[in-house]
């Protein structure tokens, strides 16, 4: 069994399209569309205050259920300090964001299809020592505005808010960032912090995803609150 097998996520929208979670995950689509009707949201970004959280899961199946609703989807792993989504779509990551920014490759080079339809990826591509710097670069925006011309939808995963400033980077360059946080394991000041870190840099924050929520309605996989999170 290979390496990338045994780390992959499953994707719970994709294999179990019926599921009460895969519809938590439509409804959270609905509720972002509906959370911005004059704007056109096609950059959002994901993240968490910690690792661990479900940022990369949560990000997976929102993709999917954007692609299932005919849409034309990209996922972009900005997560360029410990990236997964090569793993959870079992593609190649020898070339991917990374290869982009530091002009290795072409955007046609660097994007793959999924096994599912509607949805493309660009992976992280190589650890690079300065993750940071190189997605502060005038090059990320070039980037994301040329692929949003090719898709409908961009959704960025980009490491913890917490630990290193990549995600306030990246949500500088997003039309929206959702902030995931478990409910079972998270601390309320870690939670606060990572939203702060956010609006220091005027992220537009459009809600905080609650992961693992421990409801009588054991099929609720979260809760979505809208606009300003308190």
């Amino acid at each position: 069994m290979s390496n990338s097998t045994l780390r992959r996520r499953p994707v719970i929208t994709h294999e179990n399209p019926k599921s009460p979670i895969s519809e938590a995950y439509r409804t959270l689509r609905t509720n972002i569309q509906f959370s911005s009707i004059d704007e056109d949201l096609k950059v959002l970004m994901v993240t968490s205050a910690e690792p661990g959280e479900g940022k990369s899961t949560t990000l997976t199946n929102l993709a999917v259920a954007y692609a299932q609703s005919d849409k034309k989807v990209l996922i972009v792993d900005a997560d360029l300090r410990k990236p997964t989504m090569h793993h959870t779509f079992r593609v190649s990551n020898r070339y991917g964001m990374t290869s982009l920014l530091t002009n290795q490759a072409a955007i046609h080079e660097v994007l793959q299809e999924t096994f599912v339809p509607n949805l493309s990826i660009i992976t992280s591509g190589a650890i690079p020592p300065n993750p940071s710097e190189i997605l502060a670069s005038k090059k990320m925006v070039s980037i994301l505005d040329e692929l949003k011309e090719q898709f409908d939808i961009i959704l960025i995963d980009a490491p913890p808010a917490i630990a290193v400033t990549d995600a306030q980077i990246v949500a500088t360059r997003a039309d929206g960032v959702i902030l995931v946080v478990d409910a079972e394991r998270n601390k309320r000041d870690l939670a606060l912090k990572a939203k702060q870190n956010l609006e220091n840099v005027r992220a537009r924050i459009l809600g905080v995803v609650l992961n693992n929520v421990d409801r009588k309605n054991k099929d609720a996989y979260y809760y979505y609150y809208y606009g300003e999170s308190k």
